[in-house]
């Protein structure tokens, strides 16, 4: 037997490894989310093993050969406040234990990297900061935490990452979100798990852990060369929203600089606070927030613009400030090799200036 049960335990692991029905905790929140899982078992295998016992019990004790005539059995207030009282604390602690975890499953930290991912018939697209893209995979460093802000190009998809134990819908036309930190390297599935399709079964992907040593290089062998807020500022330039958004005294259209994380009021009188989804509405359906004090004559990008284009057209709004083009160069030089920062940095200067726009 000495022998036999490590085998049979070795067996066991890696067959439910294999076939993912128990995959490993590989984030922070994970050993969080297990514990309430085999709770909420441990309490209905309870639950039902007493549950099946009394319905025995009272089969054999109460059967007609014991009791051939029916007798008249009063209640017990006492009995009764019992089996209220202890499953309503049980549902309870499941209740308040499952909201703090997702509070903190949807509550990103402040210090996340954020990564943009597009979900299309049938792949998946990660937008790195720095301009790296994946396909059908995405890299992340351990010890970080990595908000994904999601998005659907056509239809309903979901992101699954079950070592992570995190899943969000990506819905076309809106952002989403999850963050997660991963706590072990190595290379994890990815899945969509909403069916999207007669290509759904094929939409997978691999999430490579690496240690942070290792996603720098990664980082510098994978870029594109431009940020994402680089590329929105060449989009920005291209679409000419600088000829309304250049906050002069005459502007036709608002300033951007440090709107991002502000409070607008609308020419509807609605205060709203500017995030990634409020600027993806304004980019594409831009009649409908119409900031106070200008006319509603910018004209909507609907079709025109890629869900890609959009996010490039976010990042650098988002970035966008007094202190643009030192904030800018500061990142793209952590995110490329010395000498490519320095190149991306020198025609980063000769771009058109960024300013004060607005989309």
């Amino acid at each position: 037997m000495s022998q036999i049960s490590p085998v049979l335990w070795q067996f066991l692991s890696k067959w439910l490894t294999h076939f993912a029905l128990f995959p490993p905790e590989a984030s922070k929140i994970a050993p969080q989310l297990d514990a309430l899982y085999f709770f909420i078992l441990l309490v209905s295998l309870v639950g039902l093993t007493i549950v099946v016992l009394l319905l025995v019990g009272f089969s054999v004790l109460y059967s007609k050969e014991r009791h051939p005539v029916a007798e008249q059995i009063e209640g017990s207030t006492l009995l009764e406040t019992t089996w209220t009282i202890i499953p309503l604390g049980l549902f309870l602690i499941m209740f308040v234990w499952g909201a703090l975890i997702y509070f903190r499953v949807f509550t990103p930290p402040a210090n996340a990297m954020n990564i943009y991912v597009v979900g299309k018939q049938w792949m998946w697209k990660a937008e790195h900061p720095g301009g790296q893209h994946d396909i059908n995979a995405l890299h992340i460093p351990t010890g970080q935490p990595i908000q994904v802000t999601l998005i659907s190009q056509d239809v309903f998809h979901s992101f699954s990452i079950p070592a992570f134990r995190v899943k969000r819908e990506a819905i076309p036309g809106r952002y989403t979100t999850v963050w997660f930190e991963a706590t072990r390297t190595g290379t994890y599935h990815l899945f969509c798990t909403q069916y999207c399709g007669t290509g759904h079964s094929a939409m997978i992907g691999d999430v490579v852990v690496m240690t942070p040593d290792d996603y720098k290089k990664w980082l510098q062998g994978s870029t594109s060369g431009h940020s994402l807020a680089q590329d929105g500022e060449r989009l920005f330039a291209s679409l000419s929203c600088n000829a309304c958004h250049n906050a002069r005294p005459d502007a036709r259209g608002p300033s951007l600089a440090n709107v991002y994380g502000s409070k607008l009021t609308l020419s509807n009188g609605q205060q709203v606070t500017v995030d990634e989804a409020y600027l993806r509405q304004a980019i594409l359906n831009p009649s409908e927030h119409v900031t106070q004090g200008y006319l509603p004559i910018m004209p909507t990008y609907q079709g025109q613009i890629s869900e890609e284009g959009v996010i490039d057209l976010v990042e650098y709004i988002k970035h966008l400030d007094s202190d643009y083009r030192v904030q800018q160069t500061t990142n793209t030089t952590t995110l490329l090799p010395e000498s490519e920062g320095k190149a991306a940095q020198a025609g980063g200067n000769s771009a058109a200036a960024p300013g004060k726009v607005n989309p």
